[in-house]
C-alpha cells in the first residue's frame, strides 16, 4: 500500500475556491452536448441588485442547482437563466441615503444626473449577491446573466405595456393605493409590513342633524373623520334601524352625512356604528362604491391635511392633526371615551413609515381577463404546484383578483412609455422617436410632448422574466428551445405577486405557460422554529456557516444599526449564549447537504446547526474513504480482473443499484430530503461502515493472488465513482475533487464530473438473495459487537462463539466464517452440542441463536440487567404488534402483504423473547452457583 494522491484532511475552502473558477472559465455552465437533446430550463427568481445572500436564497439556490446539475449529467441541454432585479424602491432609497450623507437630495441632482448616480452605484456595488451565489456553487449560465434594466429587457417591458394598453388592458384611473408618504409613491402589498402595535380606540359622538340624539362611532384614526361621508350600521342591527336614512352633523366640519346600512359592519365591534371615509380606507372605499358616496381626500402626498378640510387643520401633519381633532372634539363635548387598543399598523418595508390608503391617479392593469386564462392553466394541468395544496391558495387569490396598480412615483425603474400633448392627449409608444411623429400626425404640426414621470412597478418587469430573458419580443432560437421552462422554485409568499403574474403575462404574450411545475419551498427558520429577523437577532448568514465567523464579529454583525440599546443588549446576550465560540467553518457542501436533507415538502426548515456540523463530518468521512480506496487501488492495473466477486462485492453492487433508483425517484418527486437520506445512508452506513471493513480481509490477505484482489479493487473504485456522480448535485465541490482522482481508476474520463453521465440502474447487478445473505452476516457480526459493547469487553479480545438453529443460518456462517471471524473478532466458532454453557451471553437472530461463553469475562449481575432490559423492550414491541393484529379494522383495511409482514414480525419477536427468557434463566443459575 502506498500513500494516496490525496491530502490527509479535507480543506473545503481551498477546494471550493479552486474549482469554481475552473468550472466557469471553461464554460461548463453553458448548454452543451447533443443539439437534439431535450432542453431543460430553470429561471432563477432574480434577487434584488441591492441584496446580499440570506438563508432563503441558499435553500432555493441549492434546490435549483441540484436539479440543474442532475439534468446536465443526464445529457439534457440545460439552461439555468440567472440575473438580478433592479429593485426600484430599494435601490433608489439606498442611493438617496448616500446623497443625504453628502448633504444632497435627488432633486438637487435632477432626474438625469440622479439616474447616472444609480447606474454608477450598480456598476460598483451591485454585484454582491451574484458573487455570493458563486460561493454556493450555483452553476448558472453567467454568460447569459441579465439585469431587468438591460436595454433588451427594457424594450420588452415597453412592448408589453404598449400592447396591453392598445388592447384596453392598461388604463389610468383614480383609485385607492398603499401610499408611502415618505417615499411619495404607491407601493405593492408585498412591500407592506403589518405588525401589531399599541394604539387607541376613540369613541366619537356624531349628533343627529334633526331632533335630539346622537350616534357614537369608534375609530383608530380620528383625523380621518374630516373626510367622512356617512356612518354605516348593519341592516339587521335593531339598535339603529330607526335611524336609517336620517342625517348626522359631522363634527368640526358642519357637513351633513347620511346613516346607511351595509353588511360590512360588524355589530359586535365598538358601538356597531362605523364612520365611512372612502378616500382613506380600502373597506370604506368598497362601501362607498356600493352606495354611490363621494370621495373626499383630506391628505397631501406627504400626509398633511389639505384644503378639503376646515382651515384650522390645514397644513398639519396627520399625527399633529390627530391630536388637534381629538382636543377639539373633547372641548366640544363630542369625545365619549378613549380605550387602549392593539391594532395592525401597515408600514412600508423600506421607509418604515405608516402607510396611508390614498386616492391618487395611477396606471392599472385590468387583471380579471388575464387571470381567467391563468386559472385554466392550473385547472387543466398545464401547470402543477408542488406540494399540490398550494393551488388552492393560487385559485383563492386569482378568483378574487383586483386590478393591479403598476405605476410608482419614483425615478429609478422602467419609465412608463406614455407622452402627453399640449391638451393632455396620451401617446403610447415603444419608441421615443416615433412618438413625436404620432403627435405631429395627430395635431397636424410638431408639438412639445411631456413624458409621464412615473415608473413601472418592479413586479411588472419581473412578470416578463421567463420569456424576456430569452429574447422576446424577438422569436429567438433560445425562446423556441427553452420556453416553456420546466420548473420554478420559489417561496409561497410571492405566489400572487410574481408566480401568478408570470403565468398571466406568459400566456398573454406567448400563448404558453411560463413553466410546467412550481415547487414551493418553506421558510428557513432558526433551530427553535422561529422566523429569522434582524429584530430577533437570529439571522444566520450562509457565508458565515460556510467560512466560519468569530464570536465578536458575529455579535457586531447582528447588532449593527440597532437604534435601541436594550434590543441590542438582548441580541448580544442571545448570540453569546447560542454561539459561545462563534460559528465554525462547515464548508459549502455541508450547508447544501443540510438544506437538502431538511427540505421536507410542505414544511418550513428548522436550521439545525448540529445537522450542518454532522454533514461536515460526512464530508470528512467520504474524504477518508476515498483515501482508503486510492491507497489500495492506485498503482494496480485492474484490466482483466476476472476473479469471482466476493459476497461483499456483490452486495455493494446490488445496494448501489437500489440507491440509484432511490435517488432518481426522490429527485423526480422533488423529495430532496429522501435523496440526501438515501445517499447518506448508503455512503456512510453501507459503503464506509460495512463494505470497506468487509473487503479488508481480501485486500490484506497475502495468500490471495492479485486477480482476487483486483476484482475487489475494481468493485470498490467503481462503486465510489458511481456514488460520487450520484452525490454531485448536492455536494458539487468535494465530489469534483475526489472524482478527478477516482474516475481514471474506474475507467472513466472527462474534464469534469459535471458532464459525466448520470448513473443508471444496472438490473444485472441487483441480487436480492445476495442482499439477504449479506444482511444476515452483518446482523450476526452486529449481534456479537453489541454483546461486546454492552458487556464492556475490550475490542481486541477475541471471543468464542457457539451457535444453534436452522441449517441455512449455520451454512451461511460456515460459508463466510473467515469474514465473520475477522469482523466479529472471533477466536473460534462451533455448533452447540449439549447444554448451553453457564454464563454464556445470548443473542437471537432469525433462525439462529448465538451463545458467547463469558465465564471469567463478565459479571453475571450486569448480564442479567442487560437481558431484562432487552426483554422489556421486546415485550413492549410484541404487545404493540399483537395489538395491531387483534384490531379488526387493521385486518380489514390493510393490504394482505402488510398483514403478513406484521404476522412474521410477531413470530420473530416471539422467538427472540423465548431465547432471551432462556438466557435469563441460565444467567440466574450461574449467579446462584456463584
Amino acid at each position: 500500500m502506498s500513500e494516496p494522491s490525496l491530502p490527509k484532511s479535507y480543506d473545503a475552502a481551498s477546494v471550493e475556491r479552486r474549482w469554481y473558477p475552473i468550472w466557469e472559465e471553461n464554460g461548463f455552465f453553458t448548454p452543451a452536448g447533443n443539439p437534439d437533446a431535450p432542453a431543460y430550463c430553470i429561471m432563477i427568481p432574480p434577487p434584488n441588485v441591492t441584496g446580499s445572500l440570506h438563508m432563503g436564497h441558499a435553500f432555493q439556490d441549492t434546490i435549483m442547482d441540484a436539479l440543474i446539475r442532475r439534468k446536465r449529467m443526464q445529457g439534457a441541454r440545460v439552461l439555468w437563466q440567472t440575473g438580478t432585479d433592479h429593485a426600484g424602491i430599494a435601490t433608489q432609497m439606498l442611493v438617496e441615503r448616500q446623497l443625504e450623507a453628502e448633504g444632497k437630495s435627488r432633486h438637487d441632482l435632477g432626474r438625469s444626473r440622479f439616474l447616472e448616480r444609480v447606474w454608477q452605484w450598480k456598476q460598483q456595488s451591485g454585484g454582491t449577491i451574484v458573487r455570493q451565489m458563486r460561493r454556493l456553487g450555483a452553476s448558472c449560465d453567467w454568460s447569459r446573466e441579465r439585469f431587468t434594466m438591460d436595454p433588451e429587457l427594457s424594450h420588452a417591458v415597453r412592448e408589453a405595456f404598449v400592447r396591453l394598453y392598445h388592447e384596453g388592458l392598461i388604463y389610468r384611473g383614480k383609485r385607492l393605493v398603499n401610499w408611502d408618504p415618505v417615499l411619495l409613491t404607491a407601493v405593492s402589498d408585498l412591500e407592506v409590513v403589518s405588525e401589531e402595535e399599541r394604539g387607541h380606540l376613540w369613541h366619537l359622538r356624531y349628533p343627529l342633524a334633526e331632533g335630539e340624539g346622537q350616534i357614537v362611532v369608534a375609530t383608530t384614526r380620528p383625523e380621518t373623520m374630516l373626510g367622512d361621508v356617512a356612518v354605516a350600521v348593519h341592516p339587521d342591527d335593531e339598535r339603529y334601524r330607526h335611524l336609517l336614512g336620517r342625517e348626522l352633523i359631522l363634527p368640526l366640519t358642519g357637513r351633513r352625512i347620511p346613516v346607511i346600512a351595509d353588511e360590512h359592519v360588524d355589530p359586535a365591534f365598538g358601538t356597531g356604528c362605523v364612520k365611512i371615509t372612502p378616500a382613506h380606507d380600502f373597506n370604506d372605499h368598497e362601501v362607498g362604491q356600493r352606495h354611490g358616496l363621494p370621495l373626499i381626500n383630506i391628505f397631501t402626498p406627504d400626509a398633511r391635511i389639505n384644503d378639503q378640510a376646515p382651515e384650522p387643520y390645514r397644513g398639519l401633519d396627520r399625527f399633529e392633526a390627530r391630536q388637534r381633532v381629538v382636543a377639539d372634539l373633547e372641548q366640544a363635548g363630542l369625545l365619549e371615551r378613549v380605550e387602549e387598543h392593539r391594532l395592525m399598523i401597515p408600514r412600508g418595508d423600506r421607509s418604515k413609515a405608516v402607510l396611508e390608503p390614498y386616492l391618487t391617479d395611477q396606471w392599472f392593469v385590468k387583471a380579471a381577463p388575464l387571470a381567467a386564462e391563468a386559472i385554466k392553466a392550473v385547472e387543466d394541468g398545464r401547470i402543477r404546484f408542488i406540494p399540490g395544496n398550494w393551488d388552492k391558495t393560487y385559485f383563492e387569490w386569482m378568483r378574487n383578483i383586483q386590478d393591479w396598480c403598476i405605476s410608482r412615483q419614483i425615478w429609478w425603474g422602467h419609465r412608463i412609455p406614455v407622452w402627453y400633448g399640449p391638451d393632455g392627449h396620451p401617446f403610447v409608444c415603444n419608441c421615443e422617436e416615433m412618438v413625436y411623429e404620432m403627435a405631429a400626425e395627430h395635431y397636424g404640426e410638431a408639438v412639445e410632448l411631456t413624458r409621464d414621470p412615473d415608473v413601472l412597478d418592479t413586479w411588472f418587469s419581473s412578470a416578463l422574466w421567463p420569456f424576456a430573458t430569452l429574447g422576446w419580443p424577438k422569436q429567438t432560437p433560445e425562446l423556441a428551445r427553452y420556453y416553456s421552462t420546466d420548473v420554478l422554485v420559489t417561496g409561497f409568499d410571492i405566489i400572487f405577486f410574481w408566480v401568478a403574474r408570470m403565468i398571466m403575462m406568459g400566456l398573454k404574450f406567448t400563448g404558453q405557460v411560463p413553466f410546467r411545475e412550481v415547487y414551493i419551498t418553506g421558510l428557513v427558520r432558526d433551530g427553535e422554529g422561529h422566523k429569522m429577523s434582524k429584530s430577533k437577532g437570529n439571522i444566520l448568514d450562509p457565508l458565515d456557516l460556510i467560512d466560519g465567523i468569530e464570536l465578536e464579529s458575529l455579535v457586531a454583525k447582528r447588532t449593527r444599526d440597532m437604534m435601541q440599546p436594550q434590543l441590542a443588549a438582548r441580541v448580544e446576550a442571545a448570540t453569546r449564549s447560542e454561539f459561545p465560540k462563534g460559528i465554525g467553518a462547515f464548508g459549502t457542501d455541508a450547508l447544501r447537504f443540510a438544506m437538502a436533507g431538511l427540505a421536507v415538502q410542505g414544511r418550513d426548515i428548522k436550521l439545525d446547526m448540529g445537522r450542518v456540523e454532522g454533514y461536515r463530518n460526512f464530508c470528512n468521512k467520504l474524504w477518508n474513504a476515498a483515501r482508503f480506496v486510492l491507497m489500495n487501488v492506485e498503482g494496480h492495473a485492474l484490466d482483466g480482473a476476472g476473479a469471482a466477486c466476493t459476497l461483499p462485492d456483490r452486495w455493494i453492487q446490488s445496494r448501489l443499484q437500489k440507491v440509484v433508483a432511490a435517488m432518481d425517484g426522490a429527485m423526480e418527486r422533488y423529495r430532496f430530503d429522501e435523496a440526501a437520506s438515501a445517499l447518506h445512508r448508503f455512503l456512510w452506513g453501507e459503503f464506509c461502515d460495512w463494505y470497506l471493513e468487509m473487503v479488508k480481509p481480501v485486500l490484506y490477505d497475502e495468500t490471495l493472488d492479485d486477480a482476487a484482489k483486483n476484482t475487489t479493487r475494481r468493485v470498490m473504485v467503481e462503486t465510489l465513482e458511481t456514488a460520487l456522480r450520484l452525490l454531485h448535485p448536492l455536494m458539487p465541490f468535494i465530489t469534483e475533487e475526489l472524482w478527478q482522482k477516482v474516475a481514471p481508476l474506474a475507467g472513466r474520463g472527462g474534464e469534469t464530473i459535471m458532464r459525466a453521465d448520470w448513473p443508471m440502474v444496472d438490473a444485472a447487478q441487483e441480487d436480492e438473495a445476495v442482499e439477504i445473505e449479506a444482511d444476515f452476516v452483518m446482523e450476526l457480526v452486529g449481534a456479537v459487537r453489541t454483546v461486546r459493547g454492552e458487556m464492556d469487553i475490550p475490542p481486541g479480545r477475541r471471543l468464542p462463539l457457539l451457535v444453534s438453529g436452522e441449517p441455512r443460518g449455520i451454512e451461511v456462517l460456515r460459508r463466510h466464517e473467515g469474514l465473520i471471524g475477522v469482523l466479529a473478532r472471533l477466536d473460534s466458532w462451533a455448533e452447540l452440542e449439549g447444554p448451553v454453557p453457564e454464563g454464556a451471553a445470548t443473542a437471537v437472530l432469525p433462525g439462529l441463536r448465538l451463545f458467547i461463553p463469558l465465564s471469567g469475562i463478565i459479571d453475571p449481575v450486569a448480564e442479567i440487567a442487560r437481558l431484562e432490559k432487552n426483554l422489556q423492550k421486546l415485550e413492549a414491541d410484541l404487545t404493540r404488534v399483537e395489538g395491531k393484529l387483534a384490531n379488526a379494522g387493521f385486518l380489514a383495511n390493510a393490504k394482505p402483504e402488510v398483514v403478513a409482514a406484521e404476522q412474521a414480525k410477531a413470530r420473530e419477536m416471539g422467538e427472540k423473547r423465548h431465547g432471551v427468557l432462556e438466557a435469563l434463566e441460565r444467567m440466574r443459575r450461574l449467579q446462584g452457583a456463584a
